[in-house]
């Protein structure tokens, strides 16, 4: 006689089938554990991937290249950067020779002019005049970027550029003496306000820091899409990209 359907039988059946039930929801128990860590991690790895791309926008946001000043040509497939230090002789001797042809090149959709601003005289001479007139462009940026075209054009020019030695541009009004001869800058209140606090100093702060990074071990300096050429160079540079090219130096007279 066949002893399945005996109470041991049964019993021991019944024990097999609560073992069963009992793996199986272990068995449930832990795969919905592991889709919750699963989705976890998923959540963890996006999370972390917006967080690097947001600081990779922030770096971005805080390098050189954005920290430069477009003053024309903002469209151009080529670029010319110029690295200047606002006290420097060879800068504002550039600047009369070249600031105005290389300025008309990019408002003709020749290239992207972008000027980055330092410090090198302030750091290596002491003073405060290199900083200054950085934060004083800054200031004239906020009103509008043929403000702060016109102003570095008149702070280089030969009646206002001062001496290297002669800090002249540590002094604010000074700097508003040479912003009253650009018309959008004259008896600008907000912009005279500007320059008299330091409103702009994080700015003047971030460019010169920005022209630390880029490593200028002098001034002028000029890049022609990231490939430096010599300032004597330049006009046959610009020639050959088909800017005309002004004569007559500086147009403003002492």
């Amino acid at each position: 006689m066949s002893k399945r359907n005996s109470p041991e039988a049964k019993r021991a059946a019944r024990e097999r089938l609560r073992i069963e039930r009992e793996r199986q929801a272990k068995k449930d128990r832990t795969r919905r554990q592991l889709l919750v860590a699963l989705t976890v991690v998923g959540v963890l790895v996006v999370v972390a991937g917006i967080g690097i791309a947001v600081a990779k926008l922030n770096d971005k946001d805080s390098s050189g290249d954005d920290m430069a000043v477009t003053t024309g040509g903002a469209k151009a497939e080529k670029t010319i950067d110029v690295y200047e230090d606002l006290r420097c002789p060879a800068c504002a001797s550039f600047e009369q020779a070249m600031g105005e042809s290389l300025q008309k090149g990019a408002e003709d959709g020749k290239y992207k002019l972008r000027i980055h601003l330092g410090s090198i005289i302030d750091d290596n001479m002491g003073g405060s005049g290199s900083k200054n007139a950085a934060r004083a462009l800054g200031a004239a940026k906020a009103v509008s970027v043929d403000a702060f075209t016109a102003y570095k054009q008149q702070l280089y020019s030969k009646k206002w550029h001062p001496q290297e030695q002669d800090d002249k541009f540590a002094d604010n009004d000074y700097l508003l003496e040479v912003a009253n001869t650009v018309p959008e800058l004259k008896d600008n209140k907000k912009f005279e306000k500007a320059v008299k606090s330091k409103k702009y100093n994080k700015w003047a702060k971030d460019m010169i820091a920005s022209f630390n990074g880029a490593e200028i071990q002098g001034t002028p300096t000029v890049k022609i899409d990231g490939e430096q050429v010599q300032p004597q160079d330049l006009p046959a540079k610009l020639k050959d990209m088909g800017v005309g090219l002004k004569t007559g130096g500086d147009s403003t007279k002492k």
